[in-house]
């Protein structure tokens, strides 16, 4: 296993990281921009179609049930398949699915059954992807760039798929509905080609003779019994929860609250890639002014502020700004958690490992789409975001206590340990130590 990166004074400056990478990069900024373009046309074709809120959130619902259904097979897959060849693959089948829809709309039968199909099966490809994309990284960039690699491809995907792809998706879904699945489909394309493109990779690895159920809770095995990581997978899902319950409803939120057109939806939804890309170009430094823990906090506060003004101030400048507060605080959260995964886990269990994590953390995200839409359709929208403030700031003050008590320090540092007795594949210190959040069944991280 890898030694620990450790955020630098250096972290924040510009590092070439390779052709491959930067293929990679490429490929995710496009095919990014591609699911913004979605991201904005979805919902609005489904409120087209139907104005109960239930029926608008279950696009959400459909879109992250895989999250949960699919997480730990998905990454067993990974850890044998080529992730290179796996990855193109996923994305010529993406494409031609949206074709599909795109075809449904033009010809009349594209109704909201079809739409659910179709997010759900994008979601499922998604669970692979996003994951996937993740374990390739280390073998695409080196160890001293992690952070930065990171940071980079977080800023091309929260960039396209919260200004570029929202805004050209509410354009193009003005001009013809049916267009923006169309352009969806031909980023697609272009990502495979890029894929294809890339020399390196993460090769198939052997075939494990100990059954396939053994190989999938060997990740979660490991995952459980590392403190660490068990406790930031925990607070992600409610995280998720919160974020995924604002999001789902945001629609009916510009539209009924703010007055929005669908084309000022797109604009405000928009305004996440400001805090987005500041917060890539600035996480590395951030991390290192403040170490893990206060990074954390930092990112918890913004988070629950966004929330608290979404449901306070009825106003479309003050809930874009709303959401550019969201997005700097979930990349830099983002940025923070995935590269601890990246060097902390195995690289032979990373897939699995991984897939757990996400199992865990984005569980939250069908439940808090669903949770959305029932309140608002009871209570309004500002009752969704005012409860997401609330869990925000039970979570931020779990996080304080956490970092007075130097949870990830002390877990980092019995990694090394771990590592300089030559025992760095096993479960570390954190598994064993009471250090933080943790201690709060229930109370997880991002």
């Amino acid at each position: 296993m890898s030694k620990l990166a450790t955020p630098t004074a250096a972290a924040g400056r510009r590092q070439h990281l390779g052709r491959d990478f930067s293929r990679l990069w490429s490929a995710a900024a496009i095919s990014a921009i591609g699911d913004g373009v979605t991201i904005a046309a979805g919902p609005l074709l489904a409120a087209q179609l139907t104005d109960d809120p239930r029926l608008i959130g279950g696009v959400s619902v459909a879109f992250t049930a895989p999250f949960v259904l699919f997480g730990i097979p998905a990454g067993l897959l990974i850890d044998r398949v080529d992730i290179r060849k796996a990855l193109v693959r996923v994305d010529l089948a993406r494409a031609v699915l949206l074709a599909v829809l795109t075809v449904g709309i033009l010809g009349g039968w594209g109704g909201l059954p079809l739409l659910y199909v179709c997010m759900f099966l994008l979601g499922v490809a998604e669970v692979f992807c996003r994951n996937a994309a993740q374990v390739l990284v280390p073998y695409v960039a080196p160890e001293s760039g992690l952070s930065t690699a990171n940071a980079r491809i977080m800023a091309a995907q929260e960039a396209g798929t919260g200004f570029v792809g929202p805004l050209f998706g509410a354009l193009l879904f003005s001009v013809a509905v049916a267009l923006p699945f169309g352009v969806d489909a031909a980023t697609f394309l272009c990502s495979a080609l890029l894929l294809a493109r890339m020399r390196r990779t993460r090769p198939a690895q052997p075939r494990d003779a100990s059954g396939v159920l053994p190989q999938m809770l060997a990740g979660a095995k490991w995952l459980w019994r590392h403190h660490l990581l068990r406790s930031l997978a925990l607070l992600s899902c409610l995280i998720n929860l919160a974020g995924s319950a604002m999001l789902a409803v945001l629609v009916v939120h510009s539209n009924v609250v703010l007055g929005l057109s669908a084309f000022g939806y797109g604009v405000m939804l928009s305004c996440q890639a400001v805090g987005a890309v500041l917060a890539a170009r600035i996480a590395p430094l951030l991390t290192n002014r403040l170490g893990r823990e206060g990074a954390l906090v930092a990112t918890a506060a913004l988070i629950a502020a966004s929330e608290a003004v979404l449901a306070t101030v009825p106003s479309p400048y003050a809930a874009g700004g709303a959401l550019a507060l969201f997005a700097c605080g979930t990349v830099t959260w983002n940025v923070v958690v995935v590269v601890l995964r990246q060097t902390l886990v195995p690289r032979h269990l990373l897939g699995r490992a991984n897939s757990v994590y996400r199992l865990i953390a984005w569980g939250g995200l069908p439940v808090g789409a669903a949770a959305g839409g029932f309140v608002a359709a009871e209570a309004g929208t500002p009752a969704v975001f005012g409860a997401g403030a609330v869990v925000m700031t039970v979570i931020a003050v779990i996080l304080v206590r956490g970092a007075r008590r130097q949870w990830i320090t002390r877990a980092v540092q019995a990694q090394r340990a771990n590592e300089a007795a030559g025992d760095g594949a096993a479960p570390t210190g954190p598994g064993s130590t009471d250090t933080g959040p943790a201690d709060h069944p229930g109370k997880a991280d991002r």
